[in-house]
């Protein structure tokens, strides 16, 4: 290890490494895509790690149909720019396919019906290995994965069945219907890609900056208005001046009160919290091991 690198420089080049050695053991591939700022993140190291050529790998987007607007207009933005090739795969198609069942109710989500939909894209595409953007200390069952997380051939994650790490090698061998999920920024924490998206001044979707929007509570969770939550008779909605620390479904996903608007902001912000960004995710507090238990079910 260099020690005159930076930490971010030594983070950048393990993430770079592993998609490299990814592509070399593997056929076929894609890069799960949200437009969030870890995967925005994985399709820039991406791009530097086969520069000059473009990216030898699509991104698959699993679309719940319940997103935030702002975040499917930067997701086609960006591909665009990048001029980087897209596959959408939707959760309502596995719906009307009666693969998956749609959650009724004031808690109802489209989120963990991505699990199924994102089994048939593999299943479809042949998929070998998909990058993930998450990172170990998201939340206590991220923090089981390997950088190549093995899954059997129904898809599905065993903390028993990973292979060990050991200098820098990595174990791909894998039988015919089995898949890897591969993890470049497992040893990144959400104060390093904030940082590292400031030093390499990465275009975001506006829901990550400061906003008026108009927001209700539930459960301690501040939750914005759209058309795919139906609130009850006791709860009312303010504007409030809010942000989001992480994108997902509409459903499920919280916003935090800030007064951050430029990625400056964010870094003091962030580096002065003590709750997971994932404390706002209204999914994760359906169980403790809620987490745990979708990734054993194929989630990214």
């Amino acid at each position: 290890m260099n020690y005159n690198l930076s930490h971010l420089d030594q983070l950048e080049a393990e993430a770079i490494y592993l998609m490299r050695e990814t592509v070399a053991q593997f056929e076929n591939i894609a890069l799960l895509f949200s437009g969030g700022k870890d995967s925005i993140t994985l399709l820039h190291l991406a791009r530097k790690a086969f520069y000059p050529a473009q990216i030898p790998f699509p991104l698959l987007h699993i679309d719940t149909g319940h997103n935030f607007e702002e975040a499917i207009e930067f997701r086609d933005y960006l591909v665009e720019k990048t001029n980087t090739e897209l596959l959408v795969r939707y959760v309502q198609d596995s719906i009307n396919q009666g693969k998956a069942k749609e959650e009724t109710g004031y808690n109802a989500s489209r989120n963990k019906l991505q699990s199924i939909t994102l089994l048939d894209a593999i299943e479809e595409l042949k998929l070998d290995a998909c990058f993930g953007g998450g990172r170990r200390d998201e939340e206590k069952a991220r923090a089981k994965e390997r950088f190549f997380s093995h899954r059997d051939g129904f898809g599905e994650w065993n903390p028993k069945n990973q292979r060990p790490e050991l200098w820098n090698l990595f174990n791909g061998k894998k039988q015919y219907d089995e898949n890897f999920r591969v993890f470049p920024l497992s040893n990144w924490t959400e104060l390093d890609v904030w940082q590292y998206i400031e030093r390499e001044q990465l275009e975001l979707p506006s829901l990550y900056f400061t906003h008026e929007r108009e927001c209700f509570i539930r459960d301690g969770v501040i939750m914005g208005v759209t058309d795919f939550v139906k609130l009850k008779p006791e709860e009312t909605t303010k504007i409030m001046k809010v942000r989001f620390r992480t994108l997902g479904d509409a459903t499920c996903t919280g916003a935090i009160e800030s007064p951050a608007s430029t990625v400056s902001e964010i870094v003091s912000e962030v580096a002065a919290m003590r709750l997971t960004e994932r404390a706002g995710r209204a999914d994760d507090l359906r169980s403790e091991a809620a987490m745990e238990d979708r990734k054993k079910e194929g989630y990214f």
